[in-house]
């Protein structure tokens, strides 16, 4: 019975690295393709603190959820998922604190929808 237990929190906690991993890897993506003189114009540090701080929270989110699928190994419940947690915390801020006002800069965010018709 054990050994099933084994096996289904592996799953269970791959799937959750993965899905974090995904997440981390959107907010990084996001943050490279935005021009640094929006970060400013919004008063969020910089593009290169953002870049830093999600590239860190991919890098984490990979050891966490890759590395233990790829040697099929159950994945510990230590450091590497307090590490991976707070790497999707970041992840988490970036996009819903950051992405939100640098939307709103580019003219993208929910303000420019309630403004009509472009016609």
């Amino acid at each position: 019975m054990a050994i099933y237990l084994n096996f289904f929190q592996f799953f269970v906690l791959g799937a959750l690295g993965l899905l974090a991993l995904g997440i981390q890897v959107w907010a990084l993506v996001d943050c490279l393709r935005t021009p640094s003189a929006d970060f400013e114009r919004v008063y969020k540090k910089t593009k290169t603190f953002w870049t830093a701080i999600t590239a860190g929270a991919v890098f984490f989110g990979f050891l966490y959820a890759v590395v233990p699928l790829m040697a099929l190994m159950v994945p510990s419940m230590g450091m590497g998922m307090i590490l991976s947690l707070a790497g999707a915390t970041a992840a988490g801020v970036y996009l819903a604190d950051v992405r939100p006002a640098l939307a709103e800069v580019r003219g993208r965010g929910r303000g420019h929808q309630n403004r009509g018709s472009s016609w």
